[in-house]
């Protein structure tokens, strides 16, 4: 489908079967969560989803512009339980989460920025993405 030709850096492992480095688990994750409708994107539906306990994941951009916004976030996800990761850019986090158009060579055009995604629904299906994520967060 489209949406998997936008993601450059993930296709081959995927798709084979081979290993997953935890950046390509978080876009396999994101991408079965936009199916089930499942993503909060955004700061505003981030902060509800956050406040109202429906998160199991919040994933942050490094470079958001507001300090308070990081702040806020960092806050309601230590208050509440419930697992941070940062992601480098808002550009990138914005490509994984679908804010782009994907162009005829499968590469993403007009992408938009996203502060902050929130995962409130993985979805039926446990895969070897939800396993390396798990992974992670239980060896911190």
């Amino acid at each position: 489908m489209s949406d998997t030709e936008g993601d450059v850096s993930t296709p081959a492992p995927a798709a084979t079967g081979g290993q997953m480095d935890l950046n390509s688990a978080i876009q396999e994750v994101l991408k079965l969560a936009d199916y089930t409708d499942g993503l909060a994107r955004g700061i505003r539906k981030a902060v509800q989803a956050l406040d109202r306990r429906e998160a199991l994941l919040c994933l942050l951009a490094n470079n958001v512009d507001e300090a308070a916004y990081t702040s806020l976030v960092e806050a309601l996800c230590q208050e509440h339980q419930i697992r941070l990761l940062k992601v480098d850019s808002n550009k990138t986090l914005g490509e994984w989460a679908g804010l782009c158009k994907i162009d005829r060579e499968g590469k993403p055009r007009k992408v938009v920025g996203c502060s902050c995604v929130v995962v409130t629904d993985y979805g039926s299906n446990i895969t070897q993405a939800h396993n390396i994520i798990e992974n992670y967060f239980s060896s911190k």
